[in-house]
């Protein structure tokens, strides 16, 4: 049980939620000042969540950073027939804490299949290069054969950074389209590079 519930009648415990939610209801649409309210409301208790499945508090401090984008960025699929604000927050913060607790343990597996920090691998930087050098000139080659519009999506997705949709806009295309591009080129570079996986 909560401070608040020890000192606030059940009356304002339900008025501080359903602020809490049309807050978070206004921050759908732009709002930052009902978004910082969100925040202001509900960063100890995030926070704590995040804390306590962490237990680092460099990492649980990022996470709960990455909760309130994701929230920002998410809060259009906020639902307040559906529950609290704060459950849908913790069950936001809950998530990331695992996600980021499963990526730390994957790290340190591979880490320890490979023994990556245990032995130094000598490098030949010469022999590198060439090897860079020359899957660049095949990559270049492979790109040249594909079709012009399939080359141009794989080229501003994979070079340029752009989503399927920013390219669907810079070309000038359905999406749809684009992501046919996208797979068709890809399967074909594959082909043609010999990639079997």
């Amino acid at each position: 049980m909560t401070a608040l519930n020890l000192i606030a009648p059940p009356a304002i415990l339900r008025l501080v939620e359903t602020t809490l939610e049309q807050c978070l209801v206004r921050a759908a649409d732009g709002d930052e000042r009902a978004f910082a309210e969100v925040y202001d409301a509900t960063a100890p208790r995030v926070f704590g969540l995040v804390l306590r499945i962490l237990v680092d508090r460099a990492q649980a401090e990022e996470v709960a950073q990455e909760v309130y984008l994701e929230a920002w960025r998410q809060s259009k699929r906020f639902d307040p027939e559906r529950g609290a604000a704060i459950s849908w927050l913790l069950q936001i913060a809950h998530a990331r804490a695992v996600d980021r607790v499963r990526s730390s343990q994957s790290q340190r597996d591979r880490d320890a299949r490979i023994g990556v920090r245990d032995s130094p691998v000598p490098v030949d930087l010469v022999a590198e290069q060439a090897e860079v050098s020359l899957e660049a000139a095949r990559a270049r080659r492979a790109l040249r054969e594909l079709s012009d519009p399939q080359r141009e999506a794989i080229e501003l997705a994979y070079f340029d950074g752009l989503t399927q949709t920013e390219i669907a806009e810079r070309v000038g295309a359905p999406l749809g389209t684009v992501k046919t591009r996208l797979r068709d080129g890809m399967v074909r570079l594959r082909g043609i590079l010999g990639v079997t996986t």
